[in-house]
């Protein structure tokens, strides 16, 4: 009886030992996964928001070059 106790103890205590090791090391790397993300998602919008500017500009030059064109030909 005595040796099945230990085992069990043994058993046991291994699995709570485990478990003590394996939990904190998950809700960390669920932390940081989140955190990945969110500095993701800013360097995302971020992109987003200078291509949004590169591509107004690109619009406001293009109408500025048919302004000019649309001059010229008034005057010939």
């Amino acid at each position: 009886m005595n040796m099945e106790l230990t085992a069990i103890l043994t058993v046991l205590g291994v699995f709570i030992a485990n478990a003590a090791m394996v939990i904190p090391l998950f809700l960390w790397t669920r932390a940081e996964a989140r955190a990945d993300a969110r500095h993701s998602d800013a360097k995302l919008e971020s992109t987003r928001e200078l291509v949004r500017a590169i591509h107004d500009e690109v619009r406001d030059f293009h109408e500025r070059l048919l302004d000019v064109e649309r001059h010229r030909q008034t005057k010939t």
